[in-house]
């Protein structure tokens, strides 16, 4: 990922560093889509679309912004996506690391690390999706083996 190039006074920094250590590390999904298409994808009229976001909003299932809505962690919890992540820990043969790398990609983690030590790859997953990927991955030509842990508690 290319970093942007932003121009920031210390004043900015400063209080940017306040607002991280007073912050709480949520989970969200969001969803870049405007309302419009939204409303023409569910059905129903953009006010009526409106006034559901409204409802959502006062009940903080959601946050939005121009071009954006977010659904707090509140909102998934009622999805059933628990916002508990899962790591899986995965060997993959040398020969076909490449092939299977590109198809791990395409598994379903929220986010893929290659590492090094004695796993080559990292997955995290949602804990509601990991058995959907535990199952594609354990088709792809060259895992070798995979290990999955689930997040008990964040202690940090």
């Amino acid at each position: 990922m290319e970093k942007e190039n932003i121009k920031v006074t210390e004043k900015q920094i400063q209080i940017l560093k306040k607002f991280y250590e007073n912050g709480e590390n949520i989970q969200v999904c969001t969803v870049y889509k405007t309302q419009t298409s939204l409303a023409k994808e569910l059905g129903i009229t953009r006010q009526g679309l409106s006034n559901h976001l409204r409802k959502l909003r006062d009940s903080s299932l959601i946050r939005t912004g121009r071009g954006f809505i977010d659904l707090t962690s509140k909102a998934l919890g009622i999805l059933g996506e628990s916002g508990i992540d899962a790591f899986v820990f995965m060997k993959v043969f040398p020969q076909k690391r490449v092939k299977a790398y590109e198809q791990i990609k395409k598994s379903g983690a929220t986010k893929i690390y290659r590492v090094t030590g004695d796993v080559d790859i990292i997955a995290q997953v949602a804990q509601s999706k990991l058995d959907k990927f535990l199952k594609a991955v354990s088709e792809i030509d060259g895992v070798e083996e995979t290990s999955a842990h689930i997040i008990l508690e964040t202690m940090v």
